[in-house]
């Protein structure tokens, strides 16, 4: 059997790319990045638990790890190794392919989340925030997603925004008993399909939702085993600890889950920790809470977050604008200045993006509340906000149940979406030292795979499926940043998906192994 350098994966995939692909030691016929069997010898193993790496051997049999063992086990079992294709991973890292909890896109437009692969993503989760495809029979849209096929693996969540304009709800702040029973049977009919229930409070139409309609549904998300993952109600300091004690009422009844746990406006480790116990008293009561994370100081989301609830949509806004001006422009210009000022805006799309609102102020020679008001409004597009610390940030990232999360698409104009695997690995394992390798591993492959319950992904022992990622530590650099946000990470060596080599040394494969996951998997 031929034994292939890491070094050649990109090459490798090149030559699987052409008519002919590799098996062994012969070149066949048949165009396919699947060989029925591989081995990866010589490798770090970092399997996800958080145990700590060793050096051994994995072998792959279809779509799912057949075995792991230690080299001295490997060498032992020679006679019995997988014909096939046999890697030597020279030392690097062999890892689970990493589990993105809370991401975005639309995989009919974008199948090849080649942003995610970049940089070892293997499975993301779409439907965030509230909100999920619009669409009336969801396993009828799952089913042309996988048929249209896809490059990673897909978990969905359902958004209760989605449900409330589906169910006729819309912005009602007292929804009918009746209102409410359609909510929960739409809901429990998409259990069938998703993993939980995404909120979105902090936007319309969710921010319109009364207590006792969230409670009404986490009794059908616990009911089945789901998870409940919310964009809280604000995530300003001041009022992070209210925002979280509604969701662990909610908690009474399901699993919660805090989606990009931060603090908009707090400052320093020590307030971190603050938000880590308030969590930790939660469950210490038996609540089953957990959150993630991403590792940056800026958020990025509509520019309807700058708005008051008064001036959202585009009719209030344009009601707003005739009969509330003054009131309105006051809004605008306190919100901003509290959230840093008009400087820490960076506009991310349109014909404005890469330009903060202090740099519109100067070319529109106005305020930037006028310029809010008179030339983008609440549904001009979306920007990013340098509203957190990053010590903070960083620090939520050490707690206990927090993982990993990017919260990016390909498309949107933050490098989170590019770059924050990479990001975790060259900043808070490598230079800052604030977790382990294996441990922020952990946070990026078993947690978040098991908060969101999804089985037999995020781990690497025999019987998971072969999703798996191969790099040097050493090597793994971010390279987007907020200027240049589109631009993928580097350092990862080979990506599996469903057992096939997706992604290697930069270069993608044309094949589209990922599969739409559902909770039965």
């Amino acid at each position: 059997m031929r034994q292939i350098p890491i070094a050649v994966v990109s090459q490798l995939i090149t030559a699987l790319l052409s008519p002919l692909w590799f098996a062994g030691t012969a070149f066949g016929a048949t165009a396919t990045l699947t060989p029925e069997r591989w081995s990866i010898t010589n490798a770090r193993i970092v399997d996800g638990s958080g145990d700590p790496a060793y050096l051994g051997e994995v072998w792959i049999r279809g779509d799912r790890i057949e075995r792991v063992m230690s080299l001295s086990a490997a060498r032992r079992s020679a006679d019995q190794r997988p014909a096939g294709l046999r890697i030597d991973a020279q030392r690097k890292v062999l890892a689970p392919g990493f589990v993105d909890p809370h991401a975005h896109g639309d995989p009919l437009e974008t199948p090849d989340f080649t942003n995610a692969l970049a940089m070892g993503v293997t499975t993301l989760t779409l439907g965030m925030d509230g909100r999920s495809p619009d669409v009336a029979d969801i396993a009828a849209y799952q089913q042309r997603v996988g048929e249209s096929g896809i490059r990673p693996n897909i978990a969905w969540f359902v958004g209760h925004g989605t449900l409330r304009m589906q169910a006729g709800v819309f912005l009602d702040p007292d929804p009918s008993d009746a209102q409410l029973a359609e909510l929960a049977r739409r809901l429990n009919a998409a259990l069938d399909l998703t993993f939980g229930l995404s909120t979105g409070l902090e936007y319309n139409p969710g921010l319109h939702a009364p207590e006792r309609e969230l409670i009404a549904l986490a009794k059908v998300v616990g009911r089945r085993d789901r998870l409940i993952a919310s964009h809280l109600r604000s995530e300003d300091d001041d009022r992070l600890e209210d925002a979280i004690g509604e969701l662990v009422r909610q908690g009474e009844h399901a699993r919660v889950h805090v989606s990009h746990l931060k603090s908009v406006y707090g400052q320093g480790s020590e307030r971190a920790a603050e938000l880590l116990a308030t969590l930790q008293a939660a469950r210490e009561r038996g609540i089953e809470i957990s959150a993630d994370v991403y590792p940056y100081s800026a958020s990025y989301t509509g520019l309807a977050l700058l708005f008051p609830v008064w001036a959202k949509t585009a009719e209030a806004f344009a009601s707003a604008r005739l009969e509330r001006r003054e009131a309105l422009l006051d809004h605008l210009r306190t919100r901003v200045n509290s959230r840093n000022g008009p400087g820490a805006t960076l506009l991310g799309t349109g014909g404005y993006r890469g330009k903060t609102l202090k740099d519109l102020e100067n070319e529109f020679k106005k305020p930037f509340e006028a310029i809010l008001v008179e030339d983008l409004g609440p549904g001009a597009g979306s920007a990013a906000y340098f509203v957190m610390d990053q010590a903070l940030q960083y620090h939520l990232l050490s707690g206990p149940e927090v993982s990993v999360s990017s919260d990016g698409s390909p498309t949107s104009y933050h490098p989170r979406g590019h770059g924050t695997y990479a990001r975790v690995i060259e900043q808070l394992v490598l230079e800052d030292g604030r977790l382990p390798l294996e441990t922020a591993i952990k946070k990026m492959t078993s947690l978040p795979a098991r908060q969101l319950g999804i089985k037999n992904r995020g781990c690497l022992a025999a019987g998971c499926y072969a999703d798996l990622v191969l790099f040097d530590p050493g090597a793994v650099t971010e390279t987007a940043s907020y200027l240049e946000p589109l631009s993928p990470a580097e350092g990862f060596n080979a990506v599996w998906v469903n057992g096939t080599l997706s992604y290697g040394g930069d270069t993608p494969s044309t094949v589209r192994a990922g599969r739409v996951l559902i909770p039965a998997d």
